[in-house]
Formats: structure tokens, sequence, C-alpha cells
């Protein structure tokens, strides 16, 4: 099936033929025939997918369909909200390219910088606005923005925004939006809680599920390295010294992580950025561009500031922390390997990281190759035991703290204290 099948405007068509699209990825050929039907869909989709193009372009062919001459103004048609600004400039991005032959004019709306540019933007009269919730809500209370005639509302990474807290910012905002509209919901899966806010927010969806939170491309290849914890920073330089990479993606968890370890690869001559929530806007946009272009060789990442990073053949991710709920894991390496390019994935795991190991490797149910670097591996780690090296009343104490008294090991009480870690670095 090509693009002319699911029609779409020979103006569309023209631009994504500018941009390489051939043919529809499963979640565009399942989605867009669904969405230019007018119905709500709840979509679990994963990053690399293509699902912005999956939500773009029917809602392009829509407005196009119903344009009309008698506004005097423009006014905002689509809102689409994303849990990060990188996420949201990438979407706004992506938007900008398939309107290339179309009338709309897009605005991005973010924190981190100033309003009054975007305020200014916005007077103008835009027909789409991609917002992370926050600054919007800004806007609204400002009223420097309408939505009173928002006919299509998209969460995008609907998941990602629940973590983040965005719940009740989302809600507020829905309240400002037309009941009667036509809502789109993308998560990278379907929990529980995302369910429960498309029965909120969702008018009889049709539900599509085209790539589950555990799936793995073929095209990346694993390799896990069992190394001290003091000892990962130099296994790191190693590794980066005696391999001629140009562009590696290195993930941390937090903020704090990302300076430290920056600053110890630039002081072993490996030319490194950092990029997670506590950098200016304008900081973290150089350094995305710069890394795009090999001017930056490396790029130290916390997990939510590197949403809305799109390279295409990005060859290598370091996990040097794991995270901790599995399904980030997946995300991670999801940044290489795409559109048919080979990519690398690899974690330094340390002692008190092996039950996150076994967690990943449950969830992927795959058994990741071990590797050994003389000098670094540690050989003592017993691959089979099921038992976490970190002690179950250190778990238990921090899972206590968050009111998950009796769910000690389980996945959602990971997730609450992933939660916590991801709203310390919010964007």
């Amino acid at each position: 099936m090509s693009f002319s099948h699911l029609g779409l405007n020979p103006n569309i068509l023209k631009a994504i033929k500018e941009q390489g699209y051939t043919k529809p990825t499963p979640i565009q050929k399942q989605a867009i025939p669904i969405v230019l039907e007018k119905n709500d869909i709840l979509a679990a989709a994963q990053t690399g997918t293509g699902k912005t193009a999956a939500f773009t372009l029917p809602l392009l062919e829509i407005m196009n369909r119903k344009k009309t001459k008698n506004e005097k103004k423009r006014s905002i048609k689509a809102l689409i909200l994303t849990p990060t600004r990188e996420l949201a400039s990438q979407v706004a991005e992506n938007i900008d390219a398939y309107c290339k032959y179309l009338p709309y004019k897009t605005a991005v709306v973010f924190g981190g910088v100033g309003i009054n540019p975007q305020k200014a933007t916005l007077r103008k009269g835009v027909d789409i606005v991609i917002a992370t919730p926050g600054r919007l809500l800004d806007h609204i209370s400002q009223k420097t923005i309408d939505l009173s005639k928002v006919d299509f509302l998209v969460l995008d990474e609907a998941d990602r925004m629940l973590d983040m807290g965005f719940i009740h910012d989302i809600k507020k905002i829905v309240t400002y939006i037309p009941k009667h509209r036509q809502t789109l919901l993308f998560s990278a899966t379907f929990s529980n809680e995302i369910k429960k806010l498309s029965q909120s927010f969702l008018d009889n969806p049709k539900l599509i599920e085209v790539a589950r939170s555990n799936t793995l491309t073929k095209q990346v290849s694993q390799v896990v390295h069992y190394v001290k914890k003091d000892r990962k920073r130099d296994l790191l330089v190693s590794l980066l010294s005696s391999q001629n990479w140009n562009q590696i993606l290195v993930f941390t968890r937090t903020k704090h992580g990302a300076n430290k370890l920056c600053e110890f690869l630039n002081s072993n001559n490996i030319n490194s950025l950092a990029i997670h929530g506590g950098k200016s806007q304008g900081a973290r946009t150089t350094a995305l561009k710069d890394f795009k272009l090999k001017k930056t060789r490396v790029l130290v990442a916390t997990d939510i500031a590197a949403r809305g990073l799109d390279i295409e053949q990005l060859p290598h991710v370091i996990n040097f922390e794991l995270p901790n709920v599995p399904e980030d894991y997946v995300h991670r390496i999801g940044r290489t390997g795409r559109a048919g390019n080979i990519g690398e994935a690899i974690s330094l795991v340390c002692d008190e990281e092996f039950q996150f190991l076994k967690d990943i490797e449950k969830l992927t149910k795959t058994d990741i190759p071990i590797k050994t670097i003389e000098g670094f591996t540690v050989v003592k780690l017993n691959r089979v035991s099921k038992k976490s090296t970190l002690s179950n009343s250190s778990r238990r104490s921090k899972t206590n703290s968050r009111n998950h008294k009796n769910n000690d090991n389980s996945r959602s009480a990971r997730r609450d204290r992933s939660n916590q870690e991801r709203r310390k670095q919010r964007v």
C-alpha cells in the first residue's frame, strides 16, 4: 500500500514524498483511515513507529476539506499536547514539513523560553498549536490563547505525561476545549492508567496496537558489561577511546549524574554535552543540533530530556545506568536501529542494578549477551539468580515512604519511584 491509497490531498502527498516517505508504516496504515472517518482513537505505538505522521496527516486532510473562506482570522483547529519541549519541537518540525504546500500555520508553545514571542505568534493567528501542558496553562490564565474552536485534540505520549504528573493539567486544559471534538490518544502501552484516562476524554474510540512496549527490533544488537559502580566511568572512557564511534547517546538516571559524567568525559578529551531539564532551552536546542550535525561526539541525556530526539541513523546507545522501569529501556534503545539501520545498545551494569536487568530481560523475553573486558568485568554476579542484590529492606523502606507498603517488589512501586525522579527532572 502507498500513501496515495489513503485518500490524502496531492499537496500532502507531495510534501511527504519530499521527506522521503514511500510506504506508510503499520501505525500509519491503521490510524489514517480511522481518523479520516472522524473516529476517536486509542493507539499503542512506540517512539520511532511514525506515529506523528499517523495523526498529523489525516488531521491536515480533514482540515483541508473543512476549510472556509468566511473566517476573518485564523482560529486554532488542532491542539497537540506533548510531555516535553524537545518532543513538542520535533512534532512541530514534522508538521511544518507536512504543511509545506498547505496554507496552515503552526505555533509551538513550551516553557523554558520567553512567553512574549509566543504571545505575538498566537496574536497573528495560527491553525495548529503544539504545546506542553504547563506553558499552555500559562497562556490560558493570561488569556493569550483561544481554544474555543478546537476540532482536534491529540495527546502524544500520554503515558509519559501521566508519569510526569500532568494529569490534572490535562484535565484542566480539556475544560477549555469544545466537548464535540475528535480526540486521538497515543501511548507506548495500554496500562490501566491510560485506559482510565481514555474513558474520560475519548468517545467510543477505536483501538490500535502495532508495537507493544516489550518489542525490540532485530536491527539492534544488545550487550551487557558487568562492572563495579566506581569503575563505570573508566570503562566508558575505555570503550569510547578504543572505538571509532561518531555519535553516541549515553543515558543516566539523573540531571546531576548527566552533568558529572559529561565533565568526566570532557576531561578525558571526549567531546560531550549534557541535555536535561536543568538546562536552558537554548542550551538544549544547541546540544541537540550539534549532536545531529556530529559536532558533538557524545550526548549525555536523561530519559525525559531525550524525548523528541529523532536521529534516523543513530548508531550507538549506552546505558551508563539502567532505568528503574523496564519499559524505559525499550524506549532508550529504540532510538537506534531505525529505518532499517543497524544499531548497538550497550549497558554498564553494577550489582545494585542486577534486578533492573532481570526485569528488563523478563519484559523483553531476552537474555542479553554478556561481554567481558579485561580489567573491568565483574564475574561474581550470578546471572541465574532471581534475587536483587539491593536489599529487600532498602526497597521496602523506599516503597513505604510512597504509601506502597504491600507492593514492595511490584512494578507499580518501581514506577512510583521512577515518577518521583522524573518529576524532579520535569521539563
